[in-house]
């Protein structure tokens, strides 16, 4: 009797690609019984170094501890067929599990070439309990099965392959995606230890997913997915690779987009392809021969700049063989690009000058660190490093000599502790904080880097004002400065004024708040300073009781001395002197004229090497400032003479006309 019918709605599964509804059915299945091992698959899992490391006791660790066993038949036809025969006698209940040909072969089997369906479900056995006939079961093997097998199976171990089995189990490293903790990463282990009692690998790099820009996962049916082949088209394999490998950690997975790779592009491809195309035609220009290459000179011999690249060199040549031996990728491309950006910023822009001058020191550094750069990178960006490794190691010719004839055939480079300098490269990064801080406060008054200043005034004491005094050549001459002071405290520049931070005290004060703001405002802005850069508090008194304020509940405002221009970060401090004479007017109005007169060198097509007739012509004051710097005009420009005249009303070939700071320039350049 039936009391009631109705429609009952209730959640079910779908298929993950095309959305379609799924029912599962309870059904008979062969197992393997894993859960017989799995403390023996715990213990293996604890040998196995996991990238990233939660993974061996999080997803795989957790996973393994509620293992149940492996439900492993599949009703497919396509497969590894499971190797069971059953009796086909009403009363006998015979199983057979073949572990190989021969083991068919002895029961009376006749064993077909192909082992697989339809061809060895023909195979019939002796039943040895009863005398009947055997038949294989219609079940066929789980995929993962396979897999896993592989670390044996592709030796045909144990039947043959004995040696390269035992020369490469277990594998050094396996890397797949986080979904396969319960798929490949199982299946490897599961079936290792059941018959070897150990994994089947070392090491283990588990990949996060490629989502798309909005971190959706990237699928077909959904519309999201990228073809690859346009985005290499576009951008090229390097960049995709580049972006895969550094972006960030491999397992952290990433939001894709056609744009970030181009910006991979840009912020690197783009900075070691100009610094290599640099030493090209630099190279070129003096005639430099591939069959007798400049060499690095030996330390002794060379600047504080060649031996400070040669040695950060070293420092990255470790740093990359450790990120790689641990399976840090990201790491390891990071510091190669930190030295790309390092060379070409810092010591290509610093050396121009002896490139033009054809110093064989000079082009013999870079092009080590250009090599040593190009095999780091080989395995990234396999391309554009054996594209640059060609060039310089064999010329247009492609004459390597004894050497080998692509990036991919060096050993991979090693650190020369010969090299290393460290109290060089720590003055160094102290130069180059000085310069920074310079720069910014050039940036932060809005004078132009042609327009040479008095002096600049260094916070540094100790050690980091010895090694800047040192260096203090190089500071002025990217500073375009005519001096470097010294003074030990930052206060010996700046007045400070004390402003509370709102955001932080409104809420604790409340309707309080004037009064201490007024407390603050009343404190001793030096004590205030001493306080903050030591990361103590300061007291103030509000209506009668006592508050102590953190750091953070404190603004400094840096008030620069009259006529100086301040800029400051973590204790260091660069001051420029802003005042101008007319000594310095002229100069930097004569760098403005060559810079002009570069960029109609560029217009006029003429190649960096060529000598030129220039003839100037424009306002007064312009023509004053180039002849009162005319030596330094001509040998800027290359210019075997200068002439000066009205100019504007010149024509002709050569020919173009500037505004330098409101006053019109024209510039006739022919080549000499």
């Amino acid at each position: 009797r039936l009391f009631r019918d109705e429609e009952y709605e209730h959640s079910y599964p779908h298929c993950w690609r095309c959305g379609t509804p799924l029912l599962y059915y309870a059904k008979s299945s062969w197992y393997i019984r894993t859960t017989e091992v799995r403390d023996r698959m715990l213990a293996a899992n604890e040998e196995i170094d996991w990238h990233p490391a939660h993974i061996k006791h999080g997803r795989f660790g957790k996973w393994l501890e509620g293992n149940v066993d492996w439900a492993l038949s599949r009703e497919r036809y396509w497969g590894t067929p499971l190797p069971i025969w059953e009796c086909g006698e009403a009363e006998c209940e015979e199983r057979f599990c073949a572990g190989s040909i021969d083991d068919l072969r002895a029961r009376g089997g006749e064993v077909p070439d192909d082992l697989h369906r339809p061809y060895i479900d023909e195979v019939v056995l002796r039943c040895e309990a009863c005398g009947g006939e055997m038949r294989r079961v219609e079940e066929v093997i789980d995929a993962w099965y396979d897999s896993g097998s592989m670390p044996f199976a592709q030796f045909h171990y144990p039947f043959e392959g004995e040696e390269l089995f035992a020369e490469r189990f277990p594998a050094e490293f396996i890397c797949e995606a986080i979904d396969q903790t319960r798929g490949w990463f199982y299946s490897l282990l599961a079936i290792s230890v059941l018959l070897y009692d150990t994994s089947s690998y070392r090491h283990c790099v588990c990949l996060g997913l490629i989502l798309d820009p909005e971190g959706h996962k990237m699928s077909k049916s959904l519309g999201n997915v990228v073809e690859p082949h346009e985005v290499i088209g576009r951008h090229g394999a390097d960049a995709l690779r580049w972006y895969y490998l550094t972006t960030q950690q491999p397992w952290a997975g990433y939001r894709f987009s056609v744009e970030t790779v181009g910006e991979a592009v840009r912020q690197f491809m783009l900075t070691l392809w100009n610094t290599y195309s640099f030493w090209v035609l630099y190279a070129n220009a003096e005639g430099l021969d591939a069959s007798d290459p400049p060499s690095a000179p030996r330390p002794d011999d060379a600047t504080d700049l060649d031996r400070w690249a040669l040695s950060r060199l070293q420092g990255t040549i470790r740093e990359v063989t450790e990120g790689l031996e641990g399976f840090d990728s990201t790491a390891a491309g990071r510091s190669i690009a930190a030295y790309v950006d390092e060379l070409s910023n810092w010591y290509v822009r610093l050396s121009r000058r002896r490139f033009w001058e054809g110093d064989r020191a000079a082009f013999g550094t870079l092009r080590r660190c250009l090599l040593d750069v190009g095999a780091l990178l080989a395995p990234f960006a396999p391309f554009i490093s054996d594209e640059i490794y060609a060039n310089l190691a064999g010329g247009e010719a492609e004459e390597f000599g004894s050497a080998p004839d692509s990036v991919h055939l060096l050993d991979f480079p090693e650190p020369d502790e010969s090299l290393e300098d460290g109290d060089l490269e720590l003055g160094m990064d102290a130069v180059r904080r000085a310069v920074e801080l310079g720069r910014a406060a050039r940036a932060q008054a809005g004078v132009k880097m042609r327009q040479p200043l008095r002096k600049a005034v260094v916070v540094a004491k100790g050690r980091e004002r010895e090694e800047i005094e040192r260096l203090s050549a190089l500071v002025a001459e990217e500073l375009n400065v005519k001096g470097i002071e010294f003074v030990a405290e930052e206060a010996e520049l700046v007045t400070y004024e004390v402003k509370p931070n709102y955001r932080s005290l409104g809420p604790r004060f409340g309707k309080l708040m004037p009064q201490a703001a007024a407390a603050v405002q009343a404190l001793d802005p030096a004590a205030v300073a001493a306080a903050v850069a030591g990361e103590r508090k300061v007291g103030i008194q509000v209506n009668g009781s006592d508050h102590e304020l953190e750091p953070g509940d404190v603004t400094l405002v840096l008030q620069p001395l009259d006529g100086y221009q301040v800029e400051a970060e973590s204790g260091r401090a660069v001051a420029l002197s802003l005042e101008l004479d007319d000594e310095l007017r002229h100069e930097g109005l004569a760098r403005e004229v060559v810079h002009a007169v570069q960029n109609a060198r560029r217009q006029a097509g003429l190649e960096v090497t060529d000598r030129i007739e220039l003839r100037l012509g424009g306002e007064a004051e312009l023509l004053d400032a180039a002849r009162a710097h005319e030596e330094y005009v001509a040998g800027e420009t290359l210019a075997t003479s200068v002439a000066y005249g009205d100019g504007a009303d010149a024509s002709g070939p050569g020919l173009s006309r500037v505004e330098i700071e409101g006053r019109e320039l024209a510039i006739a350049v022919s080549k000499a």
